[in-house]
């Protein structure tokens, strides 16, 4: 395997080796900000499942946000990385360096007209809402009324979104169920896919979210977009990730569909919280991970993804913990090893 804490932001680009038919799992951190114990939960649980599935595990950095990202935050993620023994098996790649291939997709799906300039700032949608006398949910955003879908009526766009109201799959999305895909249908706009934890879950994008947006008006791309971009590039076949990302999925689908690119499958991972009930974040403060001691902050992570402790944990090494939670994690989810 190659270790990524040689793996400098002077390698930005590096193509990633793909294995037909093989599983290809990754882990995404935002470098924000060091690791904490809510995102080493999320790089233990998508390393443990690529090397249950005998697969390959890469490391992106999703640094398109470039405002909120701090310097030398990704070299030191993957030190921390490389200290809990999750080595990546190619170089790690950096969003900021893919503006081209995100590019070619918003050209793509303008082309197809699932895509179109949109003039509406935030303040712009929340009173289109509240003239029509709706509210805002705590920590729930807005959907889109669809103010430019059909035009932009003589104003200047400002971002692009992806016109899920309007948006016909080029094929029928059907349930799927072979090796590496993604179970899920849409009927009537009401999206479904199975998760591997979660189970059954659905979501009506329309009216959940939306026109969601592909680049913003300050020109930085989408998460949405990029995101989906990287994993069809990179041959992703299982995405495994926090369960605050679950209710992204069925937009990633429909610009999957869209880009006519494979759906990997998805398991969502328990979320870490502090003290307040409020799921662990850099943007809640969340404290960088103290790994001087690396085995026990490992353990700590795998008891939140319900894996059994190790026995006699002051007495083993990282590799052999690590074997062990591949294990566990393999009955748990793969069948029987």
């Amino acid at each position: 395997m190659t270790g990524g804490v040689g793996a400098t932001p002077h390698d930005k680009g590096s193509p990633a080796v793909r294995v037909e038919g093989r599983y290809v799992g990754r882990f995404a951190p935002s470098p924000t900000g060091p690791l904490h114990a809510g995102s080493l939960v999320a790089a233990l649980a998508s390393w443990l499942d690529a090397r249950a599935h005998n697969g390959r595990w890469l490391v992106r950095m999703e640094d398109v946000d470039q405002p909120r990202c701090v310097p030398g935050a990704d070299t030191f993620i993957l030190q921390q990385l490389a200290a809990c023994g999750l080595h990546p098996d190619a170089p790690p790649q950096w969003q900021s360096a893919r503006s081209g291939l995100y590019q070619h997709a918003l050209d793509q799906l303008v082309a197809q007209g699932d895509a179109y300039p949109c003039a509406c700032s935030r303040k712009d949608v929340e009173d289109a809402h509240a003239a029509q006398g709706h509210a805002r949910e705590r920590h729930a955003a807005l959907p889109y009324p669809g103010t430019c879908r059909h035009g932009l009526h003589g104003r200047t766009g400002r971002s692009w979104r992806f016109n899920v109201t309007d948006f016909k799959p080029k094929q029928p999305i059907a349930l799927v169920d072979h090796a590496w895909s993604a179970t899920y249908s849409i009927a009537d706009g009401l999206l479904q896919w199975h998760d591997r934890r979660l189970g059954r879950q659905q979501q009506q994008v329309a009216t959940a979210v939306g026109d969601f947006v592909l680049r913003r008006a300050d020109g930085l791309w989408a998460y949405q977009l990029a995101v989906v971009v990287d994993d069809a590039e990179q041959g992703i076949t299982d995405v495994v990730r926090g369960e605050d990302l679950a209710d992204n999925t069925p937009r990633q689908i429909l610009l999957q569909q869209a880009l006519g690119v494979p759906t990997p499958r998805y398991l969502h991972t328990p979320l870490v919280c502090g003290d307040n009930g409020e799921k662990l974040s850099k943007q809640n403060g969340a404290q960088a991970l103290k790994l001087q001691n690396p085995l026990m902050a490992l353990s700590q992570a795998a008891l939140a993804l319900g894996l059994p402790a190790v026995a006699n944990l002051h007495n083993i090494c990282i590799p052999d913990a690590l074997a062990q939670w591949v294990a566990a994690w393999r009955r748990n989810y793969n069948g029987p090893p």
